[in-house]
């Protein structure tokens, strides 16, 4: 769909960078989870935002905040925003969804058909395990959730697929805000946020090389010769 940096440069007014600096004031678990919601339903808005530099100023002395509860947090707003995404396309069906995507609001946030498309064939390709993969990549995280729910995916196997892949993906969000803090000089929120762009390009390689390593976890133990009884 869009990283961080198009979302930034789209930014003319510059709100995204306010409400980086305001965010980087008011950091709560609370914050983290509403704004994860929003970031995971159709409304675009950049995790970019939330998790990394949550997870970097909760690593500084005298915190409020842990690194651990963050990831959960984060993971369980990801969750609530893509049931909004499931449930949607579940009551009103494609073709409202299609006429709502391609409607002037929906451009206004970034939507087309195109882009639910794009997730449909990556749904119909992968199957339910799309919805894991899915949250790791960029243009796909986001709407993945919408064909599972004209599909009508079982929601048991929506909601672990879906948390495993945000657990993951928020998982390499916090693993910046860490990065960020074995750098020296960074004092302003404008340098914090200036870092967090440069390690945006990386972000989704290590979602993706954790999703992988996961994937071959998975089929081995599907394939290992079982032990016989002794």
């Amino acid at each position: 769909m869009f990283n961080m940096l198009d979302f930034i440069l789209l930014d003319s007014a510059g709100w995204a960078t306010d409400f980086f600096n305001w965010f980087c004031e008011n950091a709560n678990y609370w914050f983290v989870f509403i704004f994860m919601i929003i970031e995971s339903s159709f409304i675009p808005f950049p995790s970019e935002l939330v998790v990394p530099p949550a997870a970097y100023l909760a690593l500084q002395a005298n915190a409020d905040m842990n690194i651990y509860m963050i990831i959960l947090v984060a993971t369980a707003g990801a969750l609530v925003g893509a049931y909004i995404n499931y449930y949607l396309a579940l009551w009103l069906g494609r073709p409202i969804i299609y006429r709502f995507v391609e409607s002037r609001l929906g451009h206004i946030l970034l939507l087309d058909k195109e882009k639910v498309e794009k997730a449909e064939q990556y749904f119909d390709k992968k199957g339910a395990l799309s919805t894991f993969i899915g949250r790791l990549i960029p243009g796909i995280r986001q709407l993945i959730s919408i064909p599972a729910g004209l599909a009508r995916m079982n929601i048991t196997k929506f909601a672990i697929f879906t948390t495993l892949g945000a657990l993951i993906w928020n998982i390499a969000l916090a693993t910046v805000g860490y990065l960020l803090t074995t750098i020296p000089g960074i004092e302003t929120k404008e340098q914090l946020l200036t870092k967090i762009e440069e390690y945006n390009h990386y972000l989704t390689y290590i979602g993706l090389a954790i999703g992988v390593i996961c994937i071959i976890f998975i089929i081995w133990n599907l394939v290992k010769p079982k032990q016989s009884p002794k």
